[in-house]
């Protein structure tokens, strides 16, 4: 009844595709050791694999934008992923032991085609537009906010507060700065702000830094009071960039009524080669 199934949805796929030609599907590798995250443009309404030795998992009760993907050793199969506006999203899918990437972020541009014709395109305002992505960095930023990734291990630690940078995740779009703050010290920290910039070193005799401040599109879990022996972590999303050699991203916490501030140097390495 599954393989039915699928070869039914299959069939549907190409006769609404949008584009009249074969397309070539990329191949997704996953294992049964860890997750493989999928983040779509749109909240998943069905997925479906066509062995059982993969398994998608993903909300049924609630649509969300990402679904975890796992496998045990055993041929090749495909991932059928239709959004809740009905793109669908096809991928081949295959076992392997040991994985070098883990989450995926799909862009819209990469469906195959709707499961509906569509004759008219809707008029959709910026208002919409804003809160359909505003969910989408929702779902993806707790996803990273509760996993456990091999962090980039850039810190700073000034009387018991440690700031640290634990991973840059690259999107089509957007850079996810995930932000871990340590307050080991015996007294809780008020944060006055904690803001991300990029200075330019000039040069010349006259040696001076340029800063421009980079506004987050979207801020996840940031707090207002750490409490003694608390760790929070929270997650900046901001419009992709890349800096060249002479320049460097900074990581400014900031202490109401107090002096514990600390800036943490990012080279332009990282910002260039997120994960």
């Amino acid at each position: 009844m599954k393989r039915y199934l699928l070869t039914s949805i299959i069939t549907c796929v190409f006769v609404f595709s949008n584009a009249q030609e074969s397309i070539i599907l990329d191949t997704i590798y996953a294992n049964d050791q860890k997750n493989v995250a999928l983040f779509f443009p749109e909240p998943i309404r069905q997925g479906i694999t066509g062995s059982d030795n993969f398994v998608f998992t993903y909300n049924r009760d609630k649509e969300q934008y990402f679904g975890l993907l796992q496998a045990k050793p055993g041929k090749e199969s495909n991932l059928l992923v239709i959004n809740r506006n009905g793109a669908i999203f096809s991928y081949i899918v295959r076992y392997k032991e040991q994985l070098s990437k883990l989450n995926y972020f799909v862009p819209s541009a990469s469906s195959i085609g709707n499961e509906k014709s569509v004759s008219v395109v809707p008029t959709v305002s910026k208002e919409e537009k804003s809160f359909d992505k505003s969910d989408y960095y929702l779902s993806a930023c707790k996803y990273l906010v509760n996993r456990k990734l091999n962090s980039i291990n850039l810190r700073e630690r000034y009387q018991g507060i440690v700031l640290s940078i634990e991973h840059i995740v690259f999107d089509a779009e957007e850079l996810y700065f995930v932000i871990q703050i340590k307050n080991t010290s015996t007294l809780d920290y008020n944060l006055n702000f904690l803001d991300l910039s990029v200075q330019t070193r000039q040069k010349g005799k006259k040696k001076s830094l340029q800063r421009s401040y980079q506004k987050p599109l979207f801020v996840h879990n940031r707090p207002t009071r750490i409490a003694e022996n608390e760790t929070v972590r929270m997650v900046y999303v901001l419009p992709k960039f890349s800096l060249s050699n002479d320049r460097r991203a900074v990581l400014e916490l900031n202490e109401a009524n107090g002096e514990r501030n600390l800036k943490l140097k990012v080279s332009h390495r990282y910002i260039n080669n997120p994960k």
